[in-house]
């Protein structure tokens, strides 16, 4: 099961200093807008996202359609189709996206241990 390119969001308490934080590993602002509370950064292929104010938790993030540089894939599984397997598998969601659609779409599940897994279609 493809799940499309991987980041961790991270609920941060300052987006200016977690921005030079990892500026400092050798990450690179890739997009976002710091004055809208919210950056993604990338180094290599390795992708964080920065968010003051918009969520309590560290998110693992999965979004299908995309490639590690959020360029639209030719192919991909959508996430309607993701949703539809997970639920088969006996995993619980906590949103889901509306199986009545196409396009763009998010739904959210929790491991066992409590932390949030996002799947964020954009495309």
């Amino acid at each position: 099961m493809e799940l499309g390119a991987f980041s961790v969001s991270l609920a941060v308490k300052d987006i200016q200093a977690s921005k030079l934080f990892y500026e400092k590993l050798g990450f690179t602002v890739f997009g976002g807008d710091q004055s809208q509370n919210w950056l993604i950064m990338k180094n290599g292929d390795h992708v964080i996202g920065l968010f003051h104010g918009m969520f309590e938790k560290n998110i693992l993030t999965f979004n299908p359609g995309w490639d590690a540089n959020a360029r639209p894939l030719d192919e991909f599984t959508d996430i309607r189709k993701l949703q539809r397997r997970l639920k088969d598998r006996g995993i619980s969601m906590l949103s889901e996206a509306d199986e009545g659609t196409t396009g763009p779409a998010s739904f959210m599940i929790a491991d066992p241990d409590g932390n949030s897994i996002l799947f964020d279609q954009h495309v």
